[in-house]
């Protein structure tokens, strides 16, 4: 796997087992599924969040750019790109991986956790 995004091609290639992300919902408010706004200083339990791939270290295995993952927002390092906010991390820190081309696989749920 390579340093292939679904990104404008960013300037950056990753290394050795590190995963690029960016977050599917900023930080802040947020809705609930009734349509409720939840404010940004409202205390939650521990929460997983939702990110797309953008990009890959050469010994990452399981996910490609493009999958969507599962991960902690409290175990991470953000970076900058080009005025966009992603995430770094290790292959190991996600939780789940939700990709299309994992739902026609014999014996798969499409959602590995």
């Amino acid at each position: 796997m390579s340093e292939n995004t679904t990104h404008d091609k960013l300037p950056i290639r990753m290394l050795h087992d590190r995963v690029l992300v960016k977050s599917d919902s900023p930080e802040g408010e947020r809705r609930s599924g009734g349509g409720i706004l939840i404010p940004a200083t409202a205390a939650v339990g521990k929460r997983l969040a939702w990110a797309e791939v953008v990009a890959v270290g050469q010994n990452v295995r399981s996910v490609e750019p493009g999958d969507r993952v599962l991960y902690d927002p409290e175990d991470r390092a953000e970076v900058e790109v080009r005025g966009a906010t992603y995430v770094l991390m290790r292959e190991r820190d996600l939780h789940a991986v939700a990709a299309e081309r994992l739902e026609g696989s014999k014996d798969s749920t499409g959602l590995y956790l």
